[in-house]
């Protein structure tokens, strides 16, 4: 089973996302996700930046593909998003139908984000047709509905990978009101992308002061992290091919150690703390927010 390092959710300084890729290098995962899945405000990397990364890492051995946003509001966003789709060098991981209908406009392959939106055997059969090879859970899902997918595909015998979310904040909903912006009493035309300075975004308490959400712009995160650390060898034994760690703070080397240690089977050394506690609940089918 290898590891995925997905998009980095929130907005990072342009040097501390080249540094971030430069220590990935030495991580143990196979595929890195590189790209702007929330904000097309998001500047500090473009396009030609974006390409410059993934050459680096595909020269020292890294999988590489490049991510796309998840919510479209203008033609501007849909101008970009047929750049990502039409350059040769990486295969794209759409968030977004309209992704899907360039790539498989052009007959390319292509594997499908957690913000796809794949519920059922009959959605991913229709996208295998159209160039799938790779798809993600939903990361409100259970073991229960995955082996229900996992079971259908091989019923169904599609030839596509399954890949799992296994560490990160929950991406909940996405929005076109910005609430970070809002939180700061800014317009969202005028947000100056303060985004940037919250770099695992902005907690969200309810008024017991437990933790709800994480605002990250036009994104709802969870408040917890999820961490399925405990569960990797139930989820390897059912045939997942690949697990995602999207990255939850600027230093993921011991997180994604800890992981690539729980694969082989090192389940007693504890999870590293990371920016926020942890969570796994609905792997369970109970609340998200929930830690059994």
């Amino acid at each position: 089973m290898n590891i995925t390092l997905g998009p980095i959710p929130f907005y990072w300084p342009k040097q501390n996302v080249i540094d971030f890729y430069e220590a990935a290098q030495d991580w143990p995962v196979d595929r890195i996700i590189l790209g702007e899945t929330v904000c097309s405000k998001r500047r500090e990397m473009r396009l030609n930046d974006w390409l410059e990364v993934a050459r680096k890492l595909q020269a020292t051995g890294k999988e590489v593909a490049l991510s796309t946003l998840a919510l479209l509001e203008a033609e501007s966003e849909l101008k970009a998003l047929a750049s990502i789709c039409a350059q040769d060098e990486f295969v794209v991981e759409a968030n977004d139908l309209a992704a899907v209908e360039l790539l498989f406009n052009a007959g390319k392959p292509f594997l499908a984000g957690p913000y796809l939106n794949i519920y059922n055997p009959k959605t991913l059969e229709l996208l295998c047709k159209d160039g799938l090879r790779s798809w993600t859970l939903p990361v409100e899902l259970s073991q229960v509905e995955l082996a229900d997918m996992l079971a259908a595909i091989q019923n169904m015998n599609l030839h596509v990978n399954t890949e799992v979310m296994v560490h990160g904040y929950l991406p909940l909903a996405l929005s076109a009101r910005c609430f970070t912006a809002r939180a700061l009493d800014r317009p969202k035309d005028e947000c100056k992308r303060i985004c940037i300075d919250y770099p695992t975004g902005i907690p969200v308490d309810s008024q017991e002061h437990q933790r709800l959400f994480t605002m990250n712009g036009i994104q709802t995160l969870s408040g917890d992290i999820l961490d399925l650390r405990r569960e990797l060898p139930a989820i390897q034994t059912m045939g997942v091919s690949s697990v995602r760690i999207v990255p939850s703070q600027y230093d993921m080397a011991n997180i994604i150690s800890a992981y690539a240690s729980a694969i082989k089977g090192d389940l007693i050394t504890d999870m590293p703390p990371s920016s926020a506690s942890y969570c796994n609940g609905y792997w369970y089918g109970d609340a998200g927010m929930a830690h059994w």
